[in-house]
């Protein structure tokens, strides 16, 4: 159908009628000669319909700038888009032990922080589409970011993140409770948190019993990572010796939070188990949100501009002495 963006312009359409100005008539008696009349009726005649032409035009110029003013559009048939996503809330340790360099990529050791965020920040730049919130913890739990469509602040929230920001021990209960309170501000039929850590809880007012059945209340669920190598060379004063650095990781805790939420507990032992976690944390079924309707929209604001233009160069076509033009060429 056709539509209007701004119908209420076309009362611009009287203006040339307010402002016309009247003419006067004469009072001023002439003399009456038939040949002369008749001469001048002539002429009267043909200037009448000079200025008929010409006012014939002005009215469809000044009639098709108020049109293109007022914007017509033609909408096309109503189309309903369905809007899903994911809520997602991120939870990574950043206590003293994520200084650990115990993971391996391209041949070089890096530490578990900067293992961490390569592999996360690719997981959030493919989440076009879904809410993603950052918490980090160590001696006490901070949100970076509320649930956002913005990834691009999540990212650089994540990147700036640095080891002793928050602290050097592990506050997992605290990271749950937070997450839990700001998962519970949001209406949705499926709120996740995804936990990192490497160690075990160590600090914070709430415990991570107590935060567990704070979430299955809530109805979160938790998908826990474990990160750090079993694995690694140590150089001590009797030269190397194979040490696990990943002694104080509490497995049984990070899978009982998992398992009694509905989550699943994963455990990334170098890089490249990390970056299939992820991946596999990408099948987490998504949301249904409210659905968006919308009707397509084609502009015909180029019609009347052109009936515009068109008559214009009629009307100065109409003024111009095309025989005074060709005897200056000649």
């Amino acid at each position: 159908m056709l539509d209007f963006a701004y119908p209420w312009l076309a009362l611009l359409i009287i203006v040339p009628f307010i402002l016309r100005p009247k003419r006067r008539e004469s009072s001023n008696t002439t003399l009456y000669l038939p040949p002369l009349a008749k001469l001048a009726n002539t002429n009267q005649t043909h200037t009448s319909r000079w200025y008929s032409v010409n006012s014939l035009l002005l009215a469809v110029i000044w009639l098709a700038l108020v049109i293109a003013c007022m914007q017509p559009r033609w909408l096309g048939d109503s189309q309903t888009i369905p809007q899903q996503g994911r809520d997602l809330m991120l939870a990574l340790d950043l206590s003293g032990s994520m200084e650990i360099a115990d993971m391996v990529t391209q041949g070089n050791t890096i530490n578990r922080l900067d293992a961490v965020k390569s592999v996360v920040r690719d997981f959030i730049q493919q989440r076009q589409g879904d809410r993603i919130g950052l918490i980090l913890f160590a001696d006490a739990a901070y949100q970076q970011t509320p649930l956002t469509f913005d990834l691009i602040t999540v990212e650089k929230m994540l990147n700036d993140s640095v080891l002793g920001l928050v602290g050097t021990r592990t506050a997992i209960g605290e990271a749950i409770g937070l997450a839990v309170k700001r998962l519970n501000t949001y209406e949705s039929s499926n709120k996740v948190l995804i936990l990192l850590s490497d160690g075990a809880n160590t600090a914070g007012n709430i415990q991570p019993l107590e935060a567990l059945t704070l979430a299955k209340a809530a109805g979160v669920k938790i998908h826990t990572v474990g990160v750090g190598a079993e694995q690694m060379l140590q150089q001590g004063l009797f030269g190397q010796r194979l040490i696990n650095p990943s002694q104080d990781l509490d497995e049984t805790l990070l899978t009982r939070l998992a398992e009694e939420t509905g989550g699943r507990y994963f455990r990334a032992r170098d890089l490249n188990e990390l970056q299939q976690i992820y991946k596999l944390l990408d099948q987490l079924e998504p949301i249904t949100r409210d659905s968006l309707t919308y009707r397509p929209q084609k502009s015909l604001l180029h019609w009347p501009l052109a009936l515009a233009l068109l008559c214009s160069f009629m009307l100065a076509g109409r003024h111009i002495n095309w025989w005074r033009i060709m005897q200056h060429v000649r």
